[in-house]
């Protein structure tokens, strides 16, 4: 009897134990994509150089004709020019253009 009883109880970390595995599943499936692609987009800003053709994030193509710390210049297919911050460069949008 005293071990059915036992059985029925659950003990203190048992409550927890959802709560734990709902934080593991947020972390794998939201927090930690989310810096992998920022780490990425850090790294792809830091790699960008005079020439090389890209997509901001509001949609426009052009090339790379001046470059400082923060910001770029792009060069339109008109012919103007337009200048930016860095990390108005889209990452996926560049890497689809270069393919």
């Amino acid at each position: 009897m005293l071990n059915f009883v036992l059985l029925q109880v659950p003990s203190d970390w048992m409550n927890f134990l959802p709560m734990i595995l709902i934080v593991v599943v947020f972390y794998f499936f939201m927090i930690r994509p989310q810096m992998k692609k920022a780490k990425d987009h850090k790294k792809f800003v830091s790699e960008m150089k005079k020439g090389d053709k890209v997509v901001t994030t509001a949609g426009i193509h052009g090339k790379i004709v001046d470059m400082n710390e923060t910001t770029l210049v792009l060069e339109t297919e008109g012919g103007g020019k337009i200048r930016f911050d860095k990390s108005a460069v889209s990452l996926e949008a560049s890497k689809n253009l270069n393919s």
